[in-house]
């Protein structure tokens, strides 16, 4: 996986004094700016589902909107490969008989 983003710093000029929000500490961050932070990486994300190999399945891919790069895939590409084998089928992967 291979990351081709560039980070920079953003300065910010402080021209008016910081007021706590309530429910916040005066000297940490405030839970809004966390939650916006965690809403831009979510929307860099957007989730794809495919048909599977096998009739009834599905694929669910997460991409990265800026890269075209997938960044999570489930089933795993492996379970997919094992899916496309005729042995394949659900439970078969690990035998759990002593």
């Amino acid at each position: 996986m291979t990351n081709n983003a560039k980070i920079a710093p953003v300065r910010v000029a402080a021209t008016s004094p910081v007021v706590a929000a309530s429910g916040s500490s005066a000297g940490g961050d405030r839970p809004d700016s966390r939650s916006a932070q965690a809403a831009e990486r979510a929307a860099r994300y957007r989730l794809v589902i495919e048909e599977g190999p096998q009739a009834g399945t599905f694929i669910y891919k997460t991409l990265d909107r800026l890269t075209g790069e997938v960044v999570r895939q489930l089933p795993r590409e492996q379970v997919v490969d094992l899916m496309r084998t005729a042995e394949y089928s659900s439970g078969s992967v690990i035998d759990t008989s002593a």
